[in-house]
């Protein structure tokens, strides 16, 4: 698989998110399966992982999906970027002493249920009880320390962006972007080119919209599953947006690919800082999403494809920032 760089990490063009193994999509599957897909993923060219010390199932505990990743990869760490996540409140840091105590202490035992000594990148999961300069500044001291290489945030806008990398350079934005999630392109994507910084997209196939095999009959899973709420997959809304299924399964059919391919190609073809990390419980889509690295559109399939996006209306949104 072709390489990008994010900051100065070196990474695959197309990651995997490992949530669905832990929470979001339903039932989960058994440990052996998930260890075996993430491996899978690393086989055939995958080397960037995302996870967080939030995702368990229900989000009810921490660490389930952590531990599901350090067993999965231990064997292979050399050749891997792990990132991982935090969430931090106010009441912590009174508890610890410093926000740089709080964060690291938390940075510690993400790296005991990932089995390794550093963690590649780290992640703010939301930004809120504490300053985004004092995270910061803590983030910079890790790095220091030889315990982080890079930072990043997730779900912000460029005001909290630009506060961020005053006090320490961010390596990464993981925020919501897809073909029906596109308010980053009006600010953080130009931000985030102009001070190279990488921007990594969750839900880049919109919760499996984009896949195309998502209709108004689909019915999700009643326990743990984000798609009873993701706006765009309302019965109405995914009727409102068979327009742009349509059009992935055109150029799908053109480019002997699948709708999901399609929509992961069209975002790397688009921006050299993005590296989307399209997530799933199923070892087939996987390797079905790390494959649209292969894909690849010429500039004119390119300039025909987002013209006739930009014709299209999105029903539903998500948005980034809270």
């Amino acid at each position: 698989m072709k390489a990008r760089k994010i900051g100065e990490l070196t990474v695959s063009a197309v990651g995997m998110g490992c949530m669905a193994f832990s929470h979001g999509y339903g039932q989960i599957p058994p440990e052996g399966y998930s260890i075996e897909a993430i491996q899978n993923a690393y086989q055939h060219g995958c080397t960037f992982f995302d996870t967080a010390e939030i995702y368990s199932p229900n989000l009810s505990g921490t660490g389930h999906n952590e531990r599901i990743v350090g067993k999965a990869l231990r064997d292979v760490r050399q050749g891997v970027v792990l990132a991982t996540k935090l969430f931090l409140d106010r009441s912590e840091v009174r508890k610890d002493g410093s926000v740089y105590d709080a964060v690291r202490r938390h940075l510690e035992a993400s790296m005991e249920r990932l089995q390794t000594d550093i963690v590649d990148l780290y992640y703010l999961h939301r930004t809120g009880g504490v300053s985004v300069e004092e995270v910061a500044e803590a983030m910079g001291l890790l790095i220091e320390d030889g315990l982080i290489h890079g930072w990043g945030l997730s779900q912000v806008d460029v005001g909290v962006i630009e506060r961020a990398q005053r006090v320490t350079p961010l390596t990464a934005i993981q925020n919501i972007y897809s073909m029906v999630e596109r308010d980053v392109e009006k600010a953080v994507i130009p931000y985030c080119l102009e001070h190279e910084i990488g921007v990594v997209p969750f839900s880049p196939i919109a919760s499996g919209l984009l896949s195309g095999k998502i209709t108004t009959e689909t019915k999700f899973e009643r326990n743990d599953d984000v798609r009873n709420w993701v706006p765009q997959l309302s019965k109405a809304n995914i009727a409102g947006n068979q327009p742009i299924i349509d059009l992935l399964k055109q150029y799908a059919e053109k480019k002997q690919a699948t709708p999901a391919q399609i929509s992961l190609a069209w975002m790397l073809h688009k921006y050299p800082n993005v590296v989307p990390i399209p997530g799933s419980k199923n070892k087939e889509r996987i390797i079905e999403n790390l494959n649209a690295s292969l894909v690849e559109l010429t500039d004119e399939e390119f300039r025909s494809l987002e013209a006739a996006l930009n014709q299209c209306k999105v029903y539903g949104h998500r948005g980034f920032t809270r």
